[in-house]
């Protein structure tokens, strides 16, 4: 494949099929949702060419129905670890020498398996252990899923194509080599699409990777395991394991070979990542790679001038999609005076046609939180608000784990600023609002600067362009993706770079080139056609 500049296939974003009533799309997922649904999957541990079992089975249950069991899977252990780490180790030769196209080719394979026939199973799978509606799962799953295989591909040849410029006999170049050793990829529940992308990106760069996926995503990594494999991964190049999160941690990041970390999860948990890879950085044979993306309290700044239906329609998308699960989710907002009666009742309007159930009903737009923790844990600011003096629920604020971890959309309308619920992550269906002064709007833009140490997303709604333009340089450091007019939410592949600063990470910006550069370490060679045949410069003539 060397003996030529291969031009990729065109790349574009894939399209979002809508799942209308009666469309070929919706009866080919509901029937693929019914069939999971009602049937009791396996997920087995995936380490090199072996299928890994283990003693200890433990229930895959859906969020919105936990008492259903849709599968199991089989707990790893320390030596699992090691051996995965032993098979990612055994396969780098022969990978990281594998020539890009045929790289390539295997992740453009393994995108058009998902557009086409993987489709359905991989949004079902997404459904029932993620329980996101149809639309949630085909974002996610399928479009963006999609979207990270075909344009890491065409960002990978970007930076391939990335040369130095040569003087008069001299030819210089550079190469971008894997990195030494192998890579660690941790995965959240909320999104099948961060969990596929963490691992195969890094694999697409020729590292070899150990996956740790969080066992609330199980269904659907183990599709996409069946996908790689059915595009032709080798064995080896991505291990699943399901370990505990404390030993797998640990037996990755003191080993010597150990070359990087990509991670989606909690700020705390990313910490003690960090902490434990410096304590070991001595036993280390690289300066490991750190790339993660961590919490969110992602805001919605409304000017005077806005419109109060377009505030309203951000703020309920914003944050009650996926139920307020996405590290991108609007949880707080600042309302100014002279909006805030339209943009409430406009709101208000919108929740109470909102229905919350099961994705199996296609006309659920609220489903269920993705376990008990997270239920104790919203539910813990909901009941605190109902009691507090500086806080009034005002939508909302009802519950239900009888058969699913349900909590309604709740609207907390905060008449203290820097009161928990504008202040601290939830990751759940509640949005905190405070209205100010409409005159003091420059104030405001300090006062949601300030308030959060997190940095990811954020957006402005204004009329005024100064207004606009304030805010712009107001919070340039307040959010990583910043929206114009927009809800923080539904950043595309290719179109806008996704990641944030602060206690929000390091924002190597999924979806770009950017990632794909922290996977590869780069050797510049250069090459002198006639080498000089006298040490003298002309400087020594007398």
């Amino acid at each position: 494949m060397s003996k030529g500049f291969a031009q990729l296939p065109f790349v574009h974003n894939e399209e979002v099929l809508g799942y209308a009533a009666g469309s070929a799309e919706r009866a080919e997922l509901q029937a693929a949702y019914k069939k999971m649904f009602n049937e009791v999957m396996e997920v087995p541990q995936y380490i090199g060419s072996e299928r890994v079992t283990t003693g200890e089975k433990l229930p895959i249950c859906p969020p919105h129905d936990h008492q259903h069991v849709v599968g199991y899977y089989y707990k790893g252990n320390k030596q699992d670890v090691q051996k995965a780490i032993d098979a990612a180790l055994a396969a780098r030769p022969a990978w990281s020498n594998l020539s890009w196209e045929n790289r390539a080719a295997i992740f453009l394979k393994a995108a058009d398996l998902i557009a086409g026939p993987y489709r359905a199973k991989l949004n079902a799978a997404t459904m029932i252990g993620q329980s996101k509606n149809a639309m949630q799962a085909e974002i996610d799953a399928a479009c963006e899923m999609i979207d990270f295989l075909r344009y890491n591909v065409e960002f990978m040849t970007q930076i391939y194509g990335d040369q130095p410029i040569s003087g008069d006999g001299v030819w210089n170049r550079v190469e971008y080599r894997p990195l030494e050793g192998f890579t660690f990829a941790i995965t959240p529940f909320n999104f099948t699409a961060i969990a596929g992308n963490l691992a195969s990106c890094m694999a697409m760069m020729g590292n070899v990777v150990v996956w740790r996926p969080s066992d609330k995503q199980l269904l659907a990594a183990n599709v996409l395991m069946e996908i790689f494999q059915k595009a032709g991964l080798p064995d080896g190049v991505i291990n699943m394991i399901i370990a505990g999160g404390q030993e797998t941690a640990e037996t990755c990041t003191s080993h010597p070979d150990f070359a990087g970390l990509h991670f989606t999860g909690s700020t705390a948990v990313f910490k003690d990542l960090w902490k434990r890879i410096a304590s070991h950085i001595d036993t280390h044979k690289t300066y490991p790679r750190i790339v993660g993306e961590t919490g969110g309290k992602d805001f919605v700044m409304v000017h005077k001038s806005a419109c109060p239906t377009e505030v309203a329609v951000a703020l309920v998308r914003g944050a009650f999609e996926y139920q307020g699960q996405k590290c991108s989710a609007a949880s707080r907002a600042y309302i100014p005076s002279n909006l805030w009666e339209q943009v409430n009742e406009k709101m208000q309007a919108m929740l109470k046609e909102i229905k919350m159930g099961s994705p199996e009903d296609f006309s659920n737009f609220v489903n269920a939180v993705i376990d008990k923790v997270s239920f104790k844990n919203i539910t813990g600011y909901i009941d605190r608000a109902k009691a507090s003096s500086d806080a009034e629920i005002i939508a909302g604020g009802t519950y239900d784990d009888s058969k699913g971890y349900f909590v309604t959309p709740t609207v907390i309308l905060a008449s203290n600023p820097h009161y928990e619920s504008m202040v601290e992550e939830i990751f759940g269906p509640v949005l905190s609002i405070y209205v100010y002064d409409e005159n003091k709007y420059e104030e405001t833009l300090a006062l949601v600067d300030q308030t959060s140490e997190y940095a990811l997303t954020g957006s402005i709604f204004s009329k005024d362009r100064y207004a606009t333009d304030i805010a712009f340089k107001a919070l340039e450091n307040a959010a990583g993706n910043f929206y114009i007019n927009d809800k923080p939410t539904g950043a595309v592949v290719g179109q806008q770079p996704f990641g944030g600063a602060r206690a929000s990470g390091t924002n190597d910006k999924a979806g770009s080139s950017m990632n794909l550069l922290r996977w590869v370490s780069v050797r510049t060679i250069k090459e002198t056609f006639v080498p000089a045949k006298d040490y003298k410069y002309p400087f020594l003539e007398k």
